[in-house]
Order: C-alpha cells, then sequence, then structure tokens
C-alpha cells in the first residue's frame, strides 16, 4: 500500500486486525501520523514486517506498532528520540531509524533481542558509549554518515568501536567530524586526545601540581634573590622621599652638603678614620666626607639617615672588603646609592677595593655589587707606601 494517502496509523492498525495470514505490510511513502493521546492500535497478530518510511510519524509512533513484529523500518519520519517506556517488542529484530532527528542512540530497553540497528543521517553530535551494554544482542549498527562533534565525549565512542569487534558497518568511511571547523573531514579513527585534555580530575590535579611547584620556585628564587628586602627596601626609600618633600619642601631643590658620602663596615673603621678622613678632609683641596658616626642626625631612623646623607652627597665612596660584604648596613647603603645612580643617571659612586675580594665570598644578594665591579673601574689600596700618594690624587681627582 505505498505511496498512497494513508493519513492516521490506528486505522490503518485496525483495518489489519482481521487478516489473520498477513505478515509484512508496506505502507511507506504515505502521509501516516499518530499524536497519541489515548488513540488505541490493534494490529493483527501475526504481522511480523512492517514498513512506516517516508511518512509524518514521530516519537508517539511506539506506542501503535505490532506486538510481534520482527522487522521495522521507520526511515525518513520526524521522530526524535525513542520514548523509555514504550511497549515491549519482543520479537524486533532489525530495526531502521536512519534519516530522523534522533540526537543520540536509543536504548534497548523496549526491544531486548535487538539486532540490527540503522541510525544513519540523523542528528547525533556525540553517540553514548554505554550502547553496546544496553543492547547487548546488537550484531550490527549503522551510525554513520552523522554530523559527529570531535570532542573527549567521543573518545569513549571511538574506543568501544575498537572493543566491539567490527560491530559499526561502514567503519571508517562513513564516521567524519562534522565539528569543530577545524577538524571536518577527518575520520573517528585519525581523530585523538590526550587523557590529560579530557579528564577533567587528571587536569585539574596537574594544574594544581604545577601552579605549587610555579609558586614554590617563584618563592625560592625571591628568597636566593631576596627580593623581599628590596621591596622593602624601595618602600623605605618612597616613603622617606616622599616625607622630606612634605615636611621640608625647598630642601628638594639639588642642595648639597657633602662632598662625598663614605659607606665601610665597622671592621675597617680603624683605615678609615686612620688613612681615608685625615688624607681628604686636610691639606689642600679638603674634601667634606660625610660619615654616620659624626653626620647621622639623632632621632631619624638609620634607614632615614643612610637616604638623606646619600642625597645630600655629591658623591659616594665605598671602601670594598670582606668585611662590606657581610656587614647588612653596608647592604642598605650600597642599594640606596645605587638606586640614586640610576633614578638620577648620575656618576655618583667610587668603589675603593681595601682588600682583594674573592667572587665565591659575595652573597648572591649581593649581585648589585658584582655588576659593579665588572663594570665599573676601582681604586685599590696599595700595600707599597711609595704608591699611595698616587693614590690619594686619584681618589682627589675622581671625587
Amino acid at each position: 500500500l505505498q505511496r498512497n494517502k494513508f493519513e492516521s496509523l490506528s486505522k490503518v492498525s485496525f483495518m489489519t486486525s482481521h487478516m489473520k495470514s498477513l505478515k509484512y505490510l508496506d505502507m511507506s511513502s504515505n502521509l501516516l501520523s499518530h499524536d497519541g493521546a489515548g488513540v488505541q492500535c490493534q494490529w493483527t497478530e501475526s504481522l511480523t514486517g512492517l514498513d512506516l518510511s517516508s511518512n509524518q510519524l514521530t516519537d508517539a509512533v511506539f506506542e501503535c506498532l505490532p506486538v510481534n513484529v520482527k522487522t521495522l523500518d521507520l526511515q525518513n519520519n520526524q521522530i526524535t528520540s525513542v520514548p523509555r517506556g514504550m511497549a515491549e517488542l519482543k520479537f524486533l529484530k532489525e530495526l531502521n531509524l536512519a534519516s530522523n532527528k534522533l540526537a543520540d542512540l536509543p536504548e534497548c530497553g523496549g526491544f531486548t533481542f535487538l539486532e540490527f540497528l540503522n541510525i544513519e543521517m540523523n542528528l547525533i553530535l556525540t553517540p553514548s558509549a554505554n550502547f553496546f551494554q544496553s543492547c547487548p544482542r546488537v550484531r550490527e549498527l549503522q551510525a554513520g554518515r552523522n554530523p559527529f562533534k570531535c570532542s573527549c565525549e567521543l573518545q569513549d565512542f571511538i574506543r568501544l568501536e575498537r572493543q566491539s569487534g567490527g560491530k559499526l558497518f561502514d567503519w571508517p568511511a562513513a564516521y567524519v567530524c562534522e565539528y569543530p571547523e577545524d577538524l571536518r573531514g577527518t575520520q573517528l579513527k585519525d581523530f585523538h586526545l590526550t587523557e590529560l585534555a579530557c579528564n577533567t580530575m587528571l587536569l585539574l590535579v596537574t594544574a594544581v601540581l604545577l601552579t605549587l611547584v610555579l609558586v614554590a620556585v617563584v618563592a625560592f628564587l625571591c628568597i636566593y634573590l631576596d627580593v623581599p628586602w628590596y621591596v622593602r627596601m624601595t618602600w623605605q626609600w618612597t616613603q622617606t622621599k616622599r616625607r622630606a618633600r612634605h615636611d621640608h619642601p625647598k630642601e628638594q631643590e639639588g642642595f648639597l652638603q657633602f662632598h662625598a658620602f663614605i659607606s665601610y663596615s665597622e671592621r675597617d673603621s680603624v683605615w678609615v678614620k686612620n688613612e681615608l678622613i685625615p688624607n681628604l678632609e686636610k691639606g689642600e683641596g679638603r674634601v667634606q666626607l660625610c660619615q654616620h658616626e659624626r653626620d647621622f642626625i639623632p632621632g631619624k631612623t638609620i634607614v632615614e639617615n643612610i637616604i638623606n646623607c646619600i642625597e645630600k652627597s655629591y658623591k659616594s665612596i665605598f671602601v670594598l672588603s670582606p668585611n662590606f660584604v657581610q656587614s647588612e648596613w653596608c647592604h642598605y647603603e650600597l642599594y640606596f646609592a645605587h638606586h640614586k645612580l640610576f633614578s638620577e643617571n648620575s656618576n655618583s659612586l667610587i668603589l675603593i677595593l681595601l682588600e682583594p675580594i674573592a667572587p665565591y665570598v659575595i652573597p648572591a644578594r649581593y649581585h648589585k655589587l658584582k655588576a659593579l665591579m665588572a663594570k665599573r673601574t676601582y681604586l685599590e689600596w696599595p700595600k707599597e707606601r711609595s704608591k699611595r700618594a698616587f693614590f690619594w690624587a686619584n681618589l682627589r681627582a675622581a671625587i
């Protein structure tokens, strides 16, 4: 009865109810529909083959099917899903649902003896991976020519194909990625994603571990390079400068009170007091030096005094020795003098090497001192008395 104008599936069912020998009925290419809504169907019990392809049937068709049917063709209709709780089709072995609007593979709850399923050319993006568990008797599944979305969810279905032992019909030619755009045309067998990309928990754990490692590395570098110390010193520098501008705005006009500020370790104070200060502050072309014991202002913090003395001095003289690199306050003074060197673009540093310093003796936090000693010329204190007059002449010239 194909290619006629039958409209009601329930009327067709009642039409067959008295045909006791009818086994196969072809109702394809008609105008059949079934709205359910309590409408009863009564098929002849002898009917085992039914072709309802190319009609206007929806999901409700599963409420109006012959109970003994073995071969059912519902191709090219408007079916969007196979409803759960439908009447059991215990004898159904072949089901054709091609060219409908199904979004996933159906479960076999209502037809547990199904052996062949055709679900080609539907709207399946990511088919369920548990299909063969739900339908253990299925020997062949035709699911190609669907708009597959190649993503992590599809990985399980591809893995299922390998485990199914060739149950997917027309594999791999008919199974091609449609989405995303950059993978369009790729066969599913050639699509692979790493376990890390698809396992959210693994990805989260990896991200947390990498973050912890990164934090640990940054923390180690901060401690090794003494970053917190530099941040604290920069903060104190800016605070001192701000207070100075607020309390003494007229003094910020570039007033210089000393020719040079002396930075040295307390262990080298004997040389500074007996050699450096007398030779520079006395005689011809005397130099006005700033020494912390003599010129620091009582009441102010040590850091504030250091900054003020460096600011008020034309030059900063650093007496370098193994004792110098072990002194915390010498490090402060070197930092602020170095800061002034770059902030004012001036040539204000003078380095005096009182005793040789082996590079490995200089701590890592003194990387600025290492850089200065590598790039700048420094004056070496001569052991021979005959050369000291030349040393003082060079130092005065540098100032």
